[in-house]
């Protein structure tokens, strides 16, 4: 790694741990089991990949449950590329490059069995027996699995990770919630959130590393699933742009090899997009020159596309949204996703015994199922749904 910026996260200056460890703690993963300091957060990202719940990210769904294809992302792949995408460009910007894969890595962890279909079958659940509850939310379940929910220590409950890592795992937070944080952990990670203040440049780098990614890989999971086509993608001009240069600089892959020309497209459209993120945000740093960490989370987000990619990249969501997200195929899908995760949170309600019994015997029952489920991958899901309905919503993933 190329000497930090001065503003860039310096793992030796961190704010350290919720708990305190040794100075020889024994770090999990292939590494010496004493560590220094300064890899505070190469810790922090050997915890995370060697967690149960980044393995169960395999079978979690990105926009297309497990079942549909084998090639389609998953929540794993997705963070994967995210953590790809933030380390490049943290390089590029001398940021700290451990910190944003740990970041990146971390991030969807919180998600539940059928992407965003779980969590709002989750959330109008919680918010049924309690409208007072604060329902759920993905980016602070996130936070809780990291803090609270893995069981893979024997000093602590959770990860234990860097507040640094925890306040970039938790993109967004409602003032309600962000009270309860601080709250439990007074000038914490809800902090923020409340006085108006950034997370770190590297959480705010991973933030559109997170966006890059999905525009990217949900163009190609959507044209392999025949849900959209190449030719709409043409009516946006940023995809228009890549396509044609592509196909200007190998005019061969315009017929038989036309996946190797969408491939082509969408690598030149990311490379773009990496390349704007990085001028644009090194133009702002020389300007706000800001002295620290610190003092750049006191400023206005100073990592971000220029106007034009930033514009751009707002109509390829839009595009993606309509398109893909509420195709009708799609919609079909994450309703049977929703009845399956609401009946599942009804019979374990109604059952505890039916859980394991360190969910079961939680006091807070119906947290307790929310943590649960949350937990699951979509195939492990389906089979509880089917065993404690008899029924099967899906009929292909049987």
């Amino acid at each position: 790694m190329d000497a930090l910026a001065p503003w860039a996260s310096d793992a030796s200056r961190s704010r350290g741990r919720r708990l305190a460890e040794p100075a020889q703690a024994q770090a999990e993963g292939p590494v010496s089991p004493a560590y220094p300091a300064h890899r505070a957060y190469q810790v922090d990202r050997e915890r995370i990949v060697h967690s149960t719940a980044f393995r169960r990210l395999v079978y979690k769904t990105q926009v297309f449950i497990n079942h549909e294809g084998d090639l389609f992302r998953t929540r794993l792949t997705h963070s994967l590329e995210v953590a790809q995408l933030a380390r490049a460009m943290a390089r590029a910007l001398r940021l700290n490059e451990d910190l944003a894969e740990a970041i990146a890595l971390a991030h969807d962890l919180g998600h539940t069995p059928f992407g965003h279909a779980g969590q709002d079958a989750l959330h109008a659940c919680l918010r049924a027996i309690d409208p007072d509850s604060g329902g759920f939310e993905h980016n602070l379940q996130s936070l809780r699995v990291v803090d609270v929910l893995e069981q893979c220590h024997a000093d602590f409950d959770g990860l234990n990770l860097c507040f640094e890592t925890r306040e970039g795992i938790l993109k967004h937070c409602s003032r309600r919630h962000a009270e309860a944080l601080q709250r439990d952990e007074p000038g914490g990670v809800g902090q923020r959130f409340l006085d108006g203040t950034q997370p770190s440049l590297e959480a705010q780098l991973v933030n559109l590393a997170d966006e890059m990614a999905y525009n990217a890989h949900d163009i190609d999971d959507g044209v392999r699933s025949g849900l959209i086509t190449v030719p709409q993608l043409l009516q946006l001009p940023l995809f228009r742009r890549f396509h044609d240069e592509a196909l200007a600089a190998h005019p061969g892959l315009a017929d038989a090899r036309a996946r190797r020309l969408l491939f082509a497209s969408i690598r030149r459209m990311q490379a773009a997009m990496a390349a704007d993120l990085v001028d644009h945000t090194q133009a702002a740093l020389r300007r706000a020159a800001p002295a620290d960490a610190d003092a750049a989370r006191a400023m206005s987000p100073l990592v971000g596309f220029s106007a034009s990619m930033r514009q751009a990249s707002a109509e390829l969501k839009r595009f993606l949204f309509e398109a893909l997200y509420r195709h009708a195929q799609v919609r079909a899908s994450m309703e049977r996703a929703k009845r399956v995760v609401a009946e599942l949170f009804a019979a374990y309600v109604q059952r505890p015994q039916e859980m394991p019994q360190e969910h079961a015997l939680q006091p807070r029952r119906e947290r307790a199922v929310a943590d649960y489920i949350a937990g699951m991958t979509d195939r492990f899901a389906l089979r509880e749904h089917q065993r404690l309905t008899g029924r099967v919503l899906f009929a292909d993933a049987a």
